[in-house]
């Protein structure tokens, strides 16, 4: 797994959790060629099984701690 260094476009508050439906703050670019987003609780839950899948991850959730 590699982190995007420079995203193609920001996640924004209409960026939903494929999970939850709470605010996206990762994007996960699979191997399979479709994303996934998930929140900063769901992101950290199926971390390891992202690794496994994942072609680039788009990890905001520095904006956390900004608020």
């Amino acid at each position: 797994m590699t982190t995007a260094v420079a995203p193609s476009s920001a996640l924004t508050a209409a960026d939903r959790c494929d999970r939850c439906g709470a605010q996206a703050y990762l994007r996960v670019e699979l191997q399979t060629g479709g994303e996934l987003l998930f929140c900063a609780h769901h992101a950290r839950e199926h971390g390891e099984a992202l690794k496994q899948v994942a072609v680039t991850v788009q990890d905001e959730t520095h904006k956390l701690a900004e608020r």
